[in-house]
């Protein structure tokens, strides 16, 4: 199923003209903006998409919803992404930022459009491929609503995931960091997890100190069955703001799970809100 979410450098490199293709540069950081990494360089022909302003809404304890579809398509018309386009995002992080955009057009019902580039700006840069600085324009298209391919069941609330912490035929995927789940980084007014919430970190999908690919199916399948995430049970994924949990439930969909999930207030939700439970600490041996 690789192919339905992922192409490689040879792939992309072959359809650089191909006016049907809209390389998306998707680089994002926290210290400084993504745009000017695109400004000093990018892949001939890309546009640039700030997955927070661009795709993302601010709600009281939530500030990175996903943004209405108004908003989604204002976004792709401008970029010159219509109906009929296939999207090819990249970041340097293994797609990390990009599978925010993958959520989104899946959540609107465009997602067998959109493809990460495998390795992203990291091995596109290891293999010597052409880039350049010059901005490209390109004529506004047409991002139409698809009705019956939308996927809104694909997001879930908090009440969902309270509800879910008792369902054995549930896990609740933490995705962040150890220092996250365990409370000893804290990023909303309250650290901690999900109370009985399973830590499967989003960056062990990839081969992270190299060219940051994707593991073999294999790989991916292996450590999620060991932690009891079996394709029979529904996954809901969470991270902070639903972006480390968008990469975490692409990899298990493209592994064929059939009833993945994502919480899409995650942390910036959970821990600013005073009446849900939390737990901090090493979870016990037992649980």
């Amino acid at each position: 199923m690789r192919e339905r979410f992922l192409v490689s450098t040879d792939w992309l490199a072959e359809r650089l003209a191909d006016p049907r293709v809209r390389v998306v540069d998707c680089r994002y950081y926290f210290d400084r903006p993504g745009s000017d990494a695109y400004r000093a360089g990018h892949i001939p022909g890309a546009v640039y998409l700030n997955w927070e302003q661009d795709l993302s809404v601010a709600v009281p304890n939530g500030p990175y919803r996903i943004a209405p579809f108004e908003t989604v398509a204002a976004t792709m018309e401008r970029l010159g992404i219509g109906d009929e386009t296939l999207v090819v995002g990249y970041d340097d992080e293994g797609g990390h930022y990009v599978s925010r955009l993958w959520l989104t057009l899946e959540r609107y019902g465009h997602g067998e459009q959109v493809r990460l580039l495998e390795g992203g700006w990291t091995k596109w840069i290891a293999e010597g491929r052409p880039t350049t600085t010059e901005v490209p324009a390109y004529p506004p298209a047409r991002f139409s609503r698809r009705p019956g391919r939308e996927r809104p069941e694909l997001l879930v609330d908090a009440q969902t995931v309270l509800a879910a912490r008792h369902d054995p035929c549930t896990i609740v995927a933490d995705v962040r960091r150890r220092s996250e789940y365990t409370g000893a980084e804290v990023r909303s007014r309250h650290g901690g997890r999900v109370p009985g919430a399973t830590h499967l970190f989003w960056q062990d999908n990839l081969d992270w100190d190299g060219t940051r690919v994707f593991r073999s199916d294999a790989e991916m399948r292996q450590r999620y069955e060991q932690a009891g995430a079996t394709p029979d049970k529904r996954i809901i994924t969470y991270c902070h703001g639903a972006v480390r949990a968008a990469h975490s439930a692409l990899a298990l969909t493209m592994l064929g799970y059939p009833h993945v999930q994502v919480y899409e207030g995650s942390w910036a939700e959970w821990g600013n809100r005073d009446d849900l439970p939390r737990e901090t600490g090493e979870p016990h041996p037992d649980e």
